[in-house]
């Protein structure tokens, strides 16, 4: 909210300017902060293909030669193309507002058009965010060698809470063994390639791995079906996607 004792240009309503509200992904918005004031970060090509208009984003080539983030090597580029899925506005008025670093703000223009920029599914996408996936689950605490020895006495108990827990998991799981958190991801995802839908019964047959770790995983990567055609099965958040669902093919006609 502004302040009713701040004041506002709104000279942005007298030119009738019109903005867009573009959704993008976190990625692409941490790569345009790479670029040098007043750079060139991109071109949008606004072009009609069998009297349907399609909107795309290229990524400037020389942020795109720049790796990604949390990327060391340098060998893993950012996708360079994204083509726009586009929305109404739906009868709600927006707007956009600027802040100089005088404090003044000003009204840039209403929103005419909403869209969401998606890079296209190549296999330097799926790099890609299987590398997020993998800065994620970096552990947050690490350990530490002790200068000196703890001399806190601890009274001795029959059992610990922990080993109960451990040896009820291992009966229910059964003799199935934990792997590591990227090889499962990189199994899941190459399941995936060939089919888009699962029961939790196949993906264990798949990985070898305990349930309720797979499904941990998977509602993190995946999204349930309750209901539908395709109830009972799992299938990849859109993110994660190869492909494109029915219903983003349909919506992509529609724009």
């Amino acid at each position: 909210t502004v302040s009713d004792a701040m004041e506002v240009n709104l000279t942005g309503v007298k030119q009738s300017k019109g903005v867009w509200l573009v959704k993008v992904p976190k990625y692409l918005s941490q790569q345009w902060d790479k670029a040098t004031e007043k750079a060139e970060v991109g071109k949008i090509s606004i072009m009609k293909k069998q009297g349907k208009t399609e909107v795309r984003f290229s990524l400037n080539e020389e942020l795109a030669a720049l790796g990604a983030v949390g990327e060391t090597d340098g060998l893993l580029q950012v996708p360079k193309d994204y083509p726009f899925t586009m929305h109404t506005v739906g009868g709600q008025t927006m707007a956009v507002f600027s802040q100089s670093n005088a404090d003044e703000i000003s009204l840039e223009g209403t929103v005419v058009h909403r869209a969401e920029c998606r890079p296209v599914a190549s296999e330097s996408y799926m790099s890609l965010k299987k590398l997020q996936i993998k800065e994620s689950t970096k552990p947050q605490r690490l350990s530490q060698q002790l200068e000196r020895a703890v001399t806190t006495i601890f009274k001795p108990v029959a059992n610990h809470n922990f080993n109960v827990e451990y040896e009820k998991k291992k009966k229910s799981e059964g003799k199935m063994v934990r792997a590591e958190r990227q090889v499962v991801l990189d199994m899941l995802f190459s399941a995936f390639e060939k089919h888009q839908y699962y029961n939790i019964k196949d993906l264990v047959d798949i990985t070898k791995q305990p349930v309720t770790y797979l499904k941990e995983i998977m509602r993190e990567i995946g999204t349930y079906n309750s209901k539908g055609a395709h109830k009972s099965t799992w299938e990849l958040k859109p993110e994660y996607r190869h492909y494109q669902s029915a219903e983003e093919e349909e919506a992509m006609e529609t724009a």
